[in-house]
């Protein structure tokens, strides 16, 4: 069982600057944790919803939550249209959409709809990628603040990696496929910083099965901030200020759909499509080029088909792949503590996990949230269907979980700060 001090140290390590917003894909640390607590548990399409709003089309994003409000990336018209949309926290209603059309051709799966990178927020501009429309700014008020053209993306599964924030600037791992760039440009104007292409990530044709969909990860090494990012064979860290490559680990396959996690001093990266995974020891300050000798730990060759996330919750790893069967290994050594057939909910998941309140949290393409006790031992708590496809992952603010259907957009549970307010 996880120690509570143990979890309460991790929480603390973990916490957002602004308690209570979901800033990004994955919450306030890029990596799954959430220092909520007190969550609901249980719902239906009906129970302990506080709103739902209808959606004009299907979507893999997931919303980035900033006081009163949501913002969700949405297509429609195969894709002809792509925005941005900002809905109140309290009951749901549009505030405001911008749009960006796009006549071009952009090829990409059928369960992986246009504009799948979610927004980002820091309360005060709006970031999304839109693919090969393009990345655009807005200010909280729906404003466009700029637009950037950063060039066509072909892939034949499409593209889904989110932008990240680095002080004052926007990080985005734009590909895969032919090309792929990791640039910067400044949140403000939107002008380059820097811009790298990935040549070792890129593929030879469209077609070809490799590239990597990642979100990167800003974690500090040794008091320096530094890029955390799966590609094709490699697991890399970059300096965020100039994009430079400092090291590398070897091991990983030619397809990464997950982040990065970090935690009990491990680096974990799991690659796609029965592809091997890697746990590496954390760099110093001081470490550069191939690592892979001297700082992997261990490496599994083959793993079941993995797209979503997992989290790290004191010296564990979980992860669901996606047949719904749930693992839990040591970050140190990789050994399986349990994972032989623990089936969570009924439907296979794309979705990534978080850890919230000792709990874990996954969706799955049946439409059910699936809640988990975050242990060494296998404990379901509860399946939670709303009766539509999911393929995003939950977010969670002030008390409440906020979950992006096919069909709709759902509030769960009630804002803490309402109630706080109320007494």
């Amino acid at each position: 069982m996880i120690r509570p001090i143990t979890l309460a140290v991790l929480l603390l390590l973990s916490a957002p600057a602004s308690a209570g917003n979901w800033p990004q894909w994955r919450g306030p640390t890029g990596m799954g944790v959430s220092d909520e607590t007190g969550m609901p548990t249980e719902w239906t399409k009906e129970k302990n919803v506080t709103w739902k709003i209808a959606l004009p089309g299907p979507g893999n994003s997931t919303p980035a939550i900033w006081g009163d409000k949501i913002f969700i990336t949405q297509a429609e018209n195969k894709g002809a249209l792509r925005s941005v949309i900002c809905f109140n926290r309290a009951d749901g209603a549009q505030l405001w959409k911008q749009s960006v059309a796009f006549t071009g051709k952009e090829p990409t799966h059928d369960g992986n709809p246009y504009c799948s990178a979610s927004p980002i927020t820091d309360g005060q501009c709006v970031v999304a990628w839109h693919g090969s429309a393009g990345l655009v700014a807005y200010d909280v008020a729906g404003k466009e603040l700029w637009k950037r053209d950063i060039g066509k993306f072909d892939q034949i599964w499409g593209n889904a990696g989110s932008p990240v924030f680095h002080g004052e600037n926007v990080i985005l791992s734009a590909g895969p496929g032919v090309r792929h760039i990791l640039v910067c440009v400044k949140k403000t104007t939107g002008e380059t910083v820097w811009s790298h292409e990935q040549t070792a990530a890129q593929s030879s044709k469209v077609e070809e099965f490799k590239g990597s969909w990642a979100t990167p990860v800003i974690h500090k090494i040794g008091g320096k901030e530094q890029l955390l990012l799966n590609l094709p064979r490699k697991m890399c860290g970059f300096d965020p200020s100039n994009g430079e490559l400092i090291w590398w680990c070897d091991g990983l396959g030619d397809l990464q759909y997950t982040s990065p996690l970090v935690g009990a001093g491990v680096i974990v990266a799991m690659s796609g499509y029965g592809g091997p995974a890697i746990g590496m020891k954390e760099p110093s300050a001081t470490d550069k080029g191939d690592l892979t000798a001297t700082h992997r730990l261990w490496r599994h060759e083959k793993n079941s088909q993995r797209v979503g996330s997992g989290v790290i919750v004191g010296d564990h790893v979980f992860i669901m792949n996606e047949n719904g069967v749930v693992y839990c290994l040591s970050a140190k050594s990789g050994e399986q503590v349990w994972g032989r057939g623990e089936r969570a909910g009924t439907g296979q998941t794309w979705s990534s996990m978080v850890h919230a309140d000792g709990k874990l949290w996954v969706c799955n393409m049946k439409g059910e949230t699936v809640v988990l006790k975050a242990d060494t031992k296998f404990e379901q708590i509860s399946v939670n269907p709303i009766g539509e496809m999911i393929r995003a992952s939950t977010a969670f603010s002030d008390g409440q979980v906020f979950i992006r259907g096919y069909n709709h957009l759902y509030c769960i549970g009630e804002r803490k700060k309402q109630q706080a307010k109320a007494n």
